[in-house]
């Protein structure tokens, strides 16, 4: 179980201040729960997804993992297979969380939990790579690189799984997503001094 996110219910943020620190990874799983509509349907069908592209002797990537709940979902859809999971992040307090709850996991294929930046990552015999709300921290001008190098690493009929957040040009329609999704943050029970605070962090 993971603690109630309350970060920015007392605490002031000052722009491009959100780091996944100790504090973050402590509530994590509340506050991605209650941020992002359809996450606790996302991950469980990432694992089927899985079943569906993974290919034997082969290594599946977890790009940005922050607390392994997708490494999880896809090792608990593949047991028994000869697979290899490696998942990424640059965030101690959050892989040393996932090593933590790791132990609390059935056995499954083995990981490789790597600190590092997901940029330098080695997508050799790849045939699934996810990028589940990750694409997102990496500067723009660096995504497509990174895109066509799992592409070239993937292994015949390999697929790279992708949610993110997305843009629209046009600033109406992006409007009413935004008004949308503080909506949704509402209905979970944040405040708007909450949600103001926690988008000036992410900005």
């Amino acid at each position: 179980m993971s603690d109630k996110d309350t970060l920015y219910r007392e605490q002031a943020a000052e722009a491009g201040s959100f780091r996944f620190d100790e504090r973050v990874a402590a509530v994590f799983p509340d506050m991605i729960g209650r941020s992002v509509p359809g996450y606790g349907l996302i991950v469980p069908m990432i694992g089927q997804l899985a079943r569906r592209y993974a290919r034997e002797g082969t290594v599946l990537h977890d790009l940005g993992c922050s607390l392994g709940a997708v490494t999880f979902a896809m090792r608990r859809a593949l047991v028994g297979r000869d697979l290899r999971f490696v998942a990424t992040d640059n965030s101690a307090a959050m892989l040393a969380r996932c090593r933590q709850l790791q132990n609390e996991e059935p056995a499954g294929p083995p990981v490789d939990w790597v600190q590092g930046d997901i940029l330098d990552t080695d997508f050799t015999s790849t045939s699934l790579a996810v990028l589940n709300f990750t694409l997102q921290f990496v500067p723009e001008a660096q995504r497509e690189g990174l895109l066509g190098r799992i592409a070239a690493g993937l292994v015949s009929g390999g697929a790279l799984i992708l949610s993110e957040k997305i843009r629209f040009e046009d600033a109406a329609t992006q409007q009413r997503q935004t008004d949308w999704h503080h909506d949704y943050k509402r209905l979970q029970g944040y405040s708007d001094l909450e949600i103001a605070r926690k988008r000036a962090a992410l900005e």
